[in-house]
């Protein structure tokens, strides 16, 4: 039997930009994903703290350092320029591996740069 656990969250990402007409998915700046153990093309899930809208896709770099969070596709017709955003992301476990899993938080400041990482 395998446990969906959490694997690690970006906390409290302001959205840069939106773009409707795309194929969808989210960038995030590669540091960003680096600190949070995202691979590129990884799911995950974007929770919205301005409206309560969640919505799955997946995680693409962008330039490293560059703080950009931005939402493409049909998520743009829910999620806005400087909302923020909480992006999880999740792994399958076994019982025995679930209860050793730490999971990365890193918790972001106004501008998408790393405050701390979270110890969990």
């Amino acid at each position: 039997m395998f446990i969906k656990m959490l694997k690690s969250k970006l906390h409290r990402a302001r959205v840069t930009e939106t773009r409707l007409h795309y194929p969808g998915s989210i960038l995030i700046d590669v540091a960003l994903m680096k600190a949070a153990g995202l691979l590129p093309y990884e799911g995950v899930l974007i929770a919205d703290l301005n409206n309560g809208a969640r919505v799955e896709t997946y995680a693409l770099p962008a330039p490293a350092n560059s703080g950009q969070i931005v939402v493409l596709g049909a998520a743009a017709k829910l999620m806005k320029k400087n909302h923020i955003v909480i992006i999880f992301s999740f792994a399958y476990c076994t019982p025995a591996e679930a209860r050793k899993l730490k999971p990365k938080v890193i918790l972001l400041d106004n501008h998408n740069r790393i405050r701390k990482p979270v110890k969990s």
